[in-house]
């Protein structure tokens, strides 16, 4: 687009974070370009150049708080979750993951990743695909990340060096 075409006020499609939004050109900045606000986060943003925007957006007619407004009216606010919770299905092979949580359930003391796959292939619960060389590195590896990404959270816990556990 070129700048003689942007108006304040006024609803464009724009690139931001390598994705295409819908914004509202709010007023010029001092520093030269725009400031606009992203109707999808109601965040603003400050757009440099005209390029950026890729031209008029279409089908943004309301603000959001009117959309939400409307919208709110004839749905109610709230979703009600489900109390049906779906049954696991007999067929369906477990992740290594969840094979390591039911071993270590099954299980009254911490286990070292080296026992929890020897004992999920005993079980069948789990058998590495393509024969991988070190799957217990693997799951050791997994359930760090779980430990580390999730925290307090997470479904595992270190009882030791190298020993695991499920979370209390």
């Amino acid at each position: 687009m070129k700048t003689s075409d942007v108006h304040i006020g006024s609803r464009y499609t724009c690139k931001v974070n390598h994705k295409l939004v819908v914004v509202e050109i709010l007023s010029t900045n001092p520093n030269g370009g725009w400031n606009a606000r992203n109707l999808s986060t109601s965040k603003t943003t400050h757009i440099k150049s005209a390029q950026r925007l890729r031209g008029f957006a279409k089908g943004a007619n309301t603000s959001p708080r009117v959309a939400k407004q409307a919208s709110s009216s004839s749905q109610p606010a709230t979703k009600t979750k489900s109390t049906h919770t779906p049954q696991p299905v007999a067929n369906k092979r477990l992740s290594a993951l969840d094979a390591a949580a039911q071993v270590l359930a099954e299980a009254d003391n911490p286990m070292n990743c080296r026992q929890i796959i020897e004992i999920m292939s005993e079980k069948k619960y789990w058998q590495p695909k393509n024969a991988g060389k070190t799957p217990q590195n693997t799951l050791n590896a997994a359930i760090s990340r779980k430990i580390k990404n999730k925290g307090y959270d997470s479904r595992f816990e270190k009882a030791g060096r190298g020993q695991f556990m499920l979370a209390q």
